[in-house]
């Protein structure tokens, strides 16, 4: 089968092979569990409970505020000690739900499983929103509001993201390896609200074995069909993977079911299989834990509002000092220096290392290599808008198309100056979003934000 791709693009180091051949290994949190009541694009949920109540797994403890919200059930049972502002991931200051988890983890009655045949659109859509689920690959989107699209005929692909492009990462890789299932079940299910539409699942072209695996799963099923992409960051970006796979293109402008195309990431479909065939709400989800100062590197099922500090601890804790220690992957990361922090719906990995080669980097002056330029998958000029940030220019940042970026930085990667460009466009592209004014229909994918 002939390999999709896109223009531009970079080839990291990956830091795969630390963790992707070890099993998937549960670990459950023990004392005091946060949950944010952020944990999802739109406004923060609103508690249901209060101090002093007590709780069992999968009780919901905070109610979505609108449709671009999302519900939270504990994952623990235990009490509510606290309703307070806590320390989230970034250094921000949230308000969370405090409980102090009894290691019972005991949980509420779920009815029967469903029947496959038996589902229609709307039950599928109710059980999705109830559940909590929200889109997992860090976009945070809720996933009814994907399920919820006025014209389903109007879908021609659904599309399972498994293509998991940003280094150390591996979680995708191991969902897929261990329960190829519950992934294909909840694409199935996805199908059942798109009627017309196809499904595809995208796979890295590295991911052979699970690539003969699928295969075999999907034969005989007319509707799904298992794609290889090339080995490039950014493959797995929403523009640049629909590229790849249908050859249809979209600006920042547009969403993808603009132009008939539907997303969700692996965890993701985990996800919407377990609320609508089991009731599950979303308790968990798959944690890279790597790098070359983890001890024990491998991807751990950890329940949503455990600390990072704690997880790091059951990863066998650190084997040496790390330099630098980052909330996901190695090319968007972002930087952490709390671990006392809880693990959220949009977790996804946490990475240590004994360098922090940013750090060491020095700039220099921009040597006009041209570089940026031709690795850049929105062919954008990042220099050029780069200069416009630096001046606050505002209106030729918009002009040079600064706001079709996709923060994928690329950029500051290949830049032998050192400079960091991704940084100070995405800081621009940011300020003039937060504007509905200044942004024009570039604020369409974000004006949910509004409602925070």
């Amino acid at each position: 089968m002939a390999r999709g791709t896109f223009t531009g693009g970079v080839h990291p180091y990956d830091g795969k092979d630390l963790s992707r051949h070890m099993p998937i290994k549960t670990v459950y949190p023990r004392g005091i569990v946060v949950f944010p009541l952020l944990q999802h694009m739109g406004a923060p949920a609103i508690p249901c409970v209060k101090v002093g109540d007590p709780v069992l797994t999968g009780q919901m403890i905070a109610k979505a505020d609108g449709d671009f919200s999302a519900n939270i059930h504990s994952s623990v049972s235990g009490m509510v000690v606290a309703i307070r502002d806590c320390e989230t991931v970034g250094e921000k200051q949230e308000k969370c739900i405090v409980i102090s988890n009894d290691d019972r983890f005991s949980e509420i009655p779920y009815p029967p499983v469903r029947k496959f045949g038996n589902l229609t659109p709307i039950a599928i859509e109710s059980a999705v929103r109830g559940a909590g689920v929200v889109g997992m690959g860090g976009a945070g989107l809720p996933t009814h509001i994907k399920l919820s699209y006025e014209h389903p005929d109007e879908i021609d692909y659904c599309i399972a993201n498994c293509v998991e492009c940003e280094p150390y990462l591996t979680s995708d890789y191991r969902r897929i390896v261990e329960n190829p299932a519950k992934v294909l079940n909840g694409l199935r299910i996805l199908l059942k609200v798109f009627p017309k539409a196809r499904g595809i699942i995208a796979l890295d072209e590295s991911m052979q074995d699970v690539y003969s695996e699928l295969r075999r799963y999907t034969a005989g099923d007319h509707r799904i069909y298992v794609k290889k992409l090339e080995s490039k960051f950014p493959q797995g970006s929403e523009r640049q993977l629909i590229y790849a796979l249908t050859g249809r293109t979209m600006n920042s402008k547009m969403l993808p079911s603009d132009i008939g195309c539907i997303v969700n990431n692996v965890d993701t479909l985990v996800a919407v299989n377990q609320a609508v065939m089991l009731y599950e709400p979303l308790l968990t989800r798959l944690i890279t834990v790597s790098g070359d100062c983890i001890a024990r590197p491998r991807n751990y099922r950890v329940r949503i509002g455990m600390s990072y500090a704690e997880l790091i601890e059951r990863a066998g804790g650190f084997s040496s000092r790390p330099a630098l220690i980052l909330d996901g992957g190695t090319m968007t990361g972002k930087r952490i220096t709390n671990l006392n922090v809880p693990i959220t719906k949009l977790s996804s990995g946490i990475i240590a290392l004994s360098k922090d080669r940013a750090a060491a980097m020095k700039e220099t002056a921009c040597s006009r290599c041209g570089r940026c330029v031709e690795i850049c998958p929105d062919k954008l000029l990042p220099i050029t808008i780069y200069n416009d940030a630096l001046k606050g220019d505002k209106t030729s940042f918009i002009k040079h198309h600064g706001l079709e970026c996709c923060n994928c930085v690329c950029c500051s990667y290949i830049c032998p100056s050192k400079i960091d460009l991704a940084d100070k466009i995405n800081n621009m592209k940011r300020e003039i979003l937060a504007n509905p004014d200044e942004a024009g229909d570039y604020s369409r994918r974000l004006s949910y934000r509004e409602q925070k």
